[in-house]
């Protein structure tokens, strides 16, 4: 049976004879335009109004996400700005930060592709320039120094399965993407992250979540304008109070995105694609959101099977330079976990929570440029899917992995 997954900015066809093979698509939902809906969203928001926060002589500092989301940032961007000048809040006022976390800084290229017109608006994020603008937790909340002076935050941001906040956007986008290390340091450590309902797909009871809305209350965000997609495009838009936003587009999310799973398999292909199979760390996720969300889908000694480029390696930022060296360092993914559990510093959770899956099930990158990076992070590189997944598998295919949730 042949069917067609992710690679890059391209896909592949895979066929797997002598296999029993099921896809796992979800519903997908229909495409928005998405200007037309931004325009409404910003219009009928939930909560106030966005002229009701702003004032004419107000500077705003736009926090996006980074080139790791696909987010039409460019649209996004524009519809905020012509709003703001709606309130005589003019152009020259904002500035747009884009919000790294721990990952390696845009180039102006990507900057320019992102944000378009509006790319001469646009800074890197610093962790080294922050200033303290709360605790959440007894824990410092940092936030760059640029958005920090703004008179009114606001930010963009992709709704979409995350390992540990339930659903990503929100406050995320602007108290961990811009923010300072102690924040990601704490919410990704390993105490925080073994807490109940830190969890893929949930929102309600999940701690992760709640420091980082936390956080956000903090840092003074007030209004964001986020999306959520599947596998049709951008397939709802809404904008107001960052808890609700996020509430109300996770809803969407998981009414597109759910496939009930109800038998266990051999091997799991899970497709990833552009921007997240750039590096490992992204890429990587894959095997997490599989093997930890919500039902896993694996028997015991079941294989995940990661089609991933991997131009970047393992990546270039601080976070993925951590991630590398931890799994490399490392001699078995139990011993690993073992020493993670005693702390790492932030950006290594994603080995962290990578060592949970491998030491229950192996993990197989294929079609990649950097097979010597998979094999050093305890990984298995394979040319092929095929090659990857033994004769006589019952096998799930899941072709868009970081946007399908198994239930």
């Amino acid at each position: 049976m042949g069917v067609r997954v992710p690679l890059g900015d391209g896909t592949i066809d895979v066929t797997l004879p002598d296999r029993a093979v099921t896809v796992a698509e979800p519903p997908g939902g229909e495409p928005v335009d998405v200007r037309t809906a931004a325009e409404t969203a910003v219009a009928e928001p939930l909560g106030p109004a966005l002229s009701d926060l702003v004032s004419a002589d107000d500077t705003v500092a736009i926090v996006v996400t980074d080139v790791t989301r696909a987010t039409p940032d460019d649209v996004l961007v524009d519809v905020l700005l012509s709003e703001l000048q709606r309130s005589g809040v003019y152009r020259e006022q904002a500035t747009v930060v884009v919000g790294l976390g721990l990952h390696r800084p845009m180039t102006d290229d990507e900057l320019a592709e992102m944000l378009d017109e509006h790319a001469d608006l646009a800074v890197n994020h610093d962790p080294d320039d922050v200033v303290e603008v709360g605790t959440v937790e007894r824990t410092p909340v940092e936030l760059y120094r640029r958005v920090a002076l703004a008179d009114v935050v606001l930010s963009t941001g992709m709704v979409e399965p995350h390992q540990y906040a339930g659903f990503s956007g929100g406050a995320k986008t602007v108290a961990v993407g811009a923010g300072g290390e102690p924040l990601i340091r704490y919410t990704h450590g390993p105490d925080l992250l073994r807490r109940p309902g830190v969890r893929l797909g949930r929102i309600d009871g999940n701690p992760f979540r709640e420091v980082v809305d936390r956080a956000g209350d903090r840092c003074d965000l007030e209004f964001c304008l986020n999306v959520t997609h599947g596998p049709a495009g951008i397939l709802d838009v809404a904008a107001g109070t960052p808890r609700r936003v996020v509430e109300t587009l996770a809803d969407s999310a998981r009414a597109a995105r759910s496939v009930t799973v109800e038998d266990t398999y051999d091997a799991v292909v899970a497709g990833v694609g552009a921007p997240k199979d750039a590096n490992l760390y992204q890429a990587s996720r894959a095997a997490t959101y599989v093997g930890l969300g919500a039902v896993n889908p694996l028997r015991d000694g079941g294989r995940v099977v990661i089609p991933a480029v991997l131009p970047e390696g393992a990546g270039k930022g601080t976070g993925e330079t951590r991630f590398h060296e931890w799994l490399a360092d490392a001699d078995d993914p139990a011993s690993l976990y073992e020493a993670m559990r005693n702390g790492y510093e932030p950006g290594a959770q994603r080995a962290f929570v990578l060592a949970r899956v491998l030491r229950d099930h192996d993990v197989s990158v294929t079609n990649s440029e950097a097979p010597g990076v998979v094999e050093e992070c305890l990984m298995t590189a394979t040319e092929t899917v095929e090659d990857a997944v033994e004769a006589g598998s019952d096998v799930l295919v899941v072709p868009d992995a970081l946007n399908t949730l198994l239930v």
